[in-house]
C-alpha cells in the first residue's frame, strides 16, 4: 500500500513540512552538483552524515561539542538515491501537515528533529554504521498521526496481485501495515546477520523513530 493523501481537515498552512521537504530536496540537488567531484562527495557525507562510532569516540574522549552532535540532525536531510529521497517526500508530505497543525510549528519541529534522534540512536544499537536519511523522523511522523487521528480517511494505492488500485483506508490500517513490515523485516535482517543487522535500510531506525513518535506526541500535545 502506498499512501496518496490524507483526507483530513486541516488547520492553517503547514510552513515547517514544507520546509522541511524543501530542505531535502535543496540538499539532494547540492548532492547530485557534486558527483563529479567524488572526494568532495566523499567529504560532504563524511561530515554530516550520522557515524555511531564516530559518536561514541569523541564522548569518550570528553570532546563534545556541537559540531559533533549536528550529525545526530544533519543526517536526516541527507538520502542515498532517488527512491529513498522520494519514498520520505511522499510520506511527509502525506502525513506531516496534520502533525503539524496539531503540534503548532515550533513544537512539530522540535518534535520532527528530537525523532530522527531518538531514531538513530536506535539503529545504531543494532547496526552502528554511518547512516543517512529522513526516514527515522518520518517514522515519528506516522507515529504521532496514528496517536492524533487513527480513523482519519487516507486515499491509498493498493497492489493486489496483477490488480492495482486506489481506495480510502483508516489510517491505522494504512500505517499499521508499514510499522509491521518494518519490524518484521528487521526482524528477518538480524536472523541473518546474527551478530549486527548491516541491511542498507535502516530498519531499526523506523521502529525506533516510530515508538519515539508516539511517547513525543503525547509530551508535547498542547492540553486541553
Amino acid at each position: 500500500m502506498i499512501p496518496l493523501h490524507d483526507l483530513e481537515r486541516r488547520t492553517g498552512t503547514p510552513l515547517v513540512t514544507r520546509a522541511i521537504l524543501l530542505a531535502n530536496v535543496a540538499v539532494w540537488l547540492y548532492v547530485l552538483s557534486l558527483l563529479g567531484r567524488p572526494a568532495e562527495l566523499r567529504a560532504f557525507y563524511d561530515r554530516w552524515s550520522f557515524d555511531p562510532a564516530e559518536l561514541r569516540a569523541t564522548l569518550a574522549a570528553g570532546q563534545a561539542t556541537a559540531a559533533t552532535l549536528a550529525p545526530l540532525f544533519t543526517h536526516q536531510f541527507l538520502h542515498g538515491g532517488w527512491p529513498h529521497l522520494a519514498g520520505n517526500v511522499l510520506y511527509l508530505w502525506v502525513f506531516g501537515g496534520s502533525v503539524e497543525g496539531r503540534l503548532g510549528s515550533a513544537g512539530y519541529l522540535l518534535f520532527y528533529l528530537a525523532s530522527g534522534a531518538f531514531a538513530a540512536i536506535g539503529q545504531a544499537v543494532a547496526a552502528p554504521a554511518a547512516m543517512v536519511g529522513a526516514s527515522g523522523p518520518i517514522a515519528g511522523v506516522l507515529g504521532a498521526y496514528v496517536v492524533l487521528s487513527p480513523t482519519a480517511r487516507v486515499r491509498t494505492l493498493v497492489f493486489l496481485g496483477i490488480f492495482i488500485t486506489v481506495i480510502t483506508l483508516p489510517a491505522v490500517v494504512v500505517i499499521g501495515e508499514w510499522i509491521v513490515i518494518q519490524v518484521l523485516s528487521g526482524l528477518e535482517v538480524m536472523r541473518l546477520t546474527p551478530h549486527r543487522a548491516t541491511d542498507q535500510v535502516a530498519y531499526a531506525a523506523h521502529v525506533a523513530g516510530f515508538l519515539s513518535g508516539i511517547v513525543l506526541v503525547r509530551l508535547l500535545l498542547p492540553r486541553r
